[in-house]
């Protein structure tokens, strides 16, 4: 049908008054003839009365309505035109419904591609390919260029309603503007939430959408692979049209600008926790950005694997990964232009939550004054943290973040434990989830932990109790949580805090205290370890000369170089085990020794170097420790006994069959041998 017959052309005003024009379109309107409605649209009078009602039609037809919707947002009442949009946005749904309907739509939009491989190069990646410029000037030439896929219509819609704002909000003028950006804001926000997929694309549009507002000119770091995101967020650079309700000339008062940046503080800081937190590591134990293991490559790469890949080649070289770094890098950049500084981020992160009094609907409520729009908590911290690690990672002759504020204003004590207080599940909150957190929250933790540690930032506790809190926590999170990655760097965190308190005294109540009350058995395993460390440090074999660790403060003598230390902790490295592994229930018996297992064999490697270092004995008088505690008698030998008994009952026919494997079986030998070394070292305690 040609141009001039079509229903679209025929029927515009005045042929029909607006309504029944609208109705028309909406009857007729079909893939082919959105090219016709464009240039209809061309119409201002028209697009100001009729644009904001076609947008609810024209989002389905997304990406080929792009152009028309872009000529609504041009040329339409953009007060109206805002309203639909922000409820357009509302309104898309992330996942589509697996029924009927939803399938024979996906297959009328394929069209005629009825075959099945037709039906594939439709919808597979890479979808076609193209021929370059230099190969059509070139018949027969085979170079080709892959031609991005194509994003889900979600996608689609979501950054297309974007790039509309982008054009209708400069075009708003009135005396009030905060009043539709918070709503548009908070729609924005809204429907972030609910995606599953495709987040790095529409994080993207959001940053240059809300780069559009303020008027910075930076230009957007190209991504390493194109999407479709390009194509859609293309503005026309044709005329805008005046605002027909206009009641200003566009002066703004300060304290409307004033709620403008911060309504766009706020609303970055809202993006980046809704990004971050539902980072995954999948099948990979990469959490979140990775920071704690890059910052510790980065400053201590004696402790990386030899020939292994590293946790910054792995973000280098794999296209998702470094995605998020192109995100996080855009997100900070642009909370830098937005003037959000590192002590304002500080201030919010440490800041008591307000009890929110009223109905749920109160938060929609535009704000009155730039005092009433908070802040991110989460999205603060991890701000902060992207930007301290930014200064580690890339800017390592300096001590100077990229937002410009001095590392070394930011201390274990009392910063760190403020942003452990606030931001994680502390257990003096009551909750008993520490550790549970999503994995991409602990991880920015934790890293501001290993910066403030590499810049020997560790500051002054006030009291033992707020450092030995500091140390609980860390040491939680060294034992509760998922991820091996994270749980390494939290420990590697609370053994160098621990290390840094000049009081012994101080570092032995703590390791008590863990060894007493803890029930995780890997943290007594690490608490074993530290004793051991400080044991050997304080006794050295052999005097040395300006030997300057833990074993002398002043003329005073290390706690550690006494027997004392030795002698309030070996109830609780040498257990009393004859109740639990003999005289309990095989089964329950069983139970305690799968549960504390390596807490036992640490505790036997640790005894045995008591016991072989001969010159350990006079000065923590081992021999006294091992009779007082009867060490053999009611932690070796039970233990001895225990294997056995367990030996035979996963025998076959015995209690404990069904338990029998081979790591099993390499368990209880290894249990076995490592108790025979100790026993053959008990001889040197006699001088032999």
């Amino acid at each position: 049908m040609a141009d001039s017959e079509s229903p679209l052309l025929k029927a515009l005003p005045p042929e029909t008054d607006y309504i029944t024009y609208l109705t028309i379109i909406e009857y007729n309107l079909t893939q082919e003839n959105l090219p016709i409605l464009h240039k209809v649209l061309q119409d201002e009078k028209l697009t100001t009365n009729i644009g904001w009602d076609l947008v609810h039609l024209l989002v389905p037809f997304l990406p080929e309505s792009e152009q028309c919707l872009q000529d609504i947002a041009r040329l339409g009442n953009p007060r109206e035109v805002i309203l639909k949009v922000t409820e357009s946005l509302r309104l898309i749904e992330y996942e589509l419904p697996d029924d009927d309907e939803t399938v024979n739509r996906i297959a009328n939009a394929l069209g005629d591609a009825s075959d099945s491989r037709a039906r594939a190069e439709s919808t597979t990646y890479p979808t076609k390919t193209a021929a370059t410029t230099e190969g059509e000037k070139q018949p027969g030439s085979s170079q080709m260029v892959e031609i991005p896929p194509p994003l889900p219509l979600a996608v689609n819609q979501f950054v297309a309603l974007l790039s509309m704002l982008a054009t209708l909000h400069p075009r708003i003028k009135t005396k009030y503007p905060s009043r539709f950006l918070s709503t548009t804001l908070q729609a924005i926000l809204a429907s972030l939430s609910n995606t599953v997929s495709h987040r790095e694309e529409m994080v993207l549009a959001v940053i240059k959408m809300t780069k559009s507002f303020t008027g910075v000119q930076r230009p957007m770091l190209p991504s390493r692979k194109s999407s479709g995101m390009v194509r859609l967020s293309t503005r026309a650079s044709a005329r805008s049209a005046p605002d027909p309700e206009a009641s200003t000339t566009g002066e703004v008062a300060p304290e409307e600008s004033a709620m403008q940046r911060k309504l766009l503080q706020s609303f970055v800081t809202h993006v980046i926790e809704e990004y971050m937190l539902i980072l995954t590591s999948e099948s990979e134990d990469i959490p979140g950005m990775a920071w704690c293991s890059r910052i510790m490559e980065k400053c201590q790469p004696e402790r990386t694997i030899p020939g292994a890949p590293t946790m910054a080649d792995r973000f280098q070289s794999d296209e998702k990964l470094h995605g998020r770094v192109d995100v996080i890098g855009q997100l900070a950049t642009l909370a830098q232009d937005l003037k959000l500084d590192d002590e304002v981020l500080l201030q919010t992160i440490s800041a008591v939550e307000k009890t929110k009094v009223g109905s749920g609907q109160e938060e929609d409520d535009p704000p009155n004054s730039a005092d009433d729009i908070p802040l991110s908590r989460v999205g603060s911290l991890f701000l902060l943290a992207a930007r301290q690690v930014s200064g580690v990672l890339y800017e390592p002759s300096s001590k100077v973040s990229s937002s410009g504020v001095h590392v070394s204003d930011f201390d274990v004590f009392p910063d760190h434990q403020e942003v452990l207080k606030h931001c994680l599940s502390t257990p003096a909150q009551g909750t008993g989830t520490l550790g549970t957190e999503p994995e991409a929250l602990i991880d920015a933790t934790l890293a501001l932990g290993l910066i403030c540690l590499e810049h020997d930032a560790i500051g002054e506790p006030k009291t033992d109790e707020q450092f030995t809190e500091y140390l609980q926590v860390i040491a939680l999170l060294s034992s509760n949580c998922p991820s091996p990655n994270l749980r390494g760097h939290a420990h590697y965190l609370t053994s160098t805090v621990l290390r840094s308190q000049p009081d012994d005294k101080v570092r032995l109540a703590f390791i008590r205290d863990t060894l007493e009350h803890c029930p995780f058995e890997n943290l007594k395993v690490s608490a074993v370890g530290w004793i051991k460390g400080e044991t050997i440090e304080a006794n050295p074999p052999a005097p040395i000369a300006g030997h300057t660790g833990h074993a002398e403060t002043g003329t005073t003598t290390s706690v550690f170089a006494t027997p004392l230390a030795l002698d309030s902790l070996a109830p609780y490295l040498f257990p009393s085990l004859e109740a639990d592994l003999l005289r309990a229930p095989v089964a329950d018996a069983w139970q305690t020794l799968q549960l504390n297992l390596s807490f036992y064999l640490t505790a036997l490697n640790f005894l045995f170097l008591l016991l072989s270092a001969r010159h350990l004995h006079r000065g923590l008088e081992i021999a006294d420790m091992w009779r007082d505690n009867d060490v053999a008698g009611s932690f070796l030998q039970p233990l001895r006994d225990a294997e056995k008994r367990f030996s035979k009952g996963i025998d076959e026919g015995g209690e404990l069959a069904e338990e029998r494997t081979n790591g099993v079986v390499a368990e209880l030998l290894l249990l076995n041998e490592t108790m025979d070394r100790v026993t053959k070292a008990v001889r040197y305690l006699n001088g032999l």
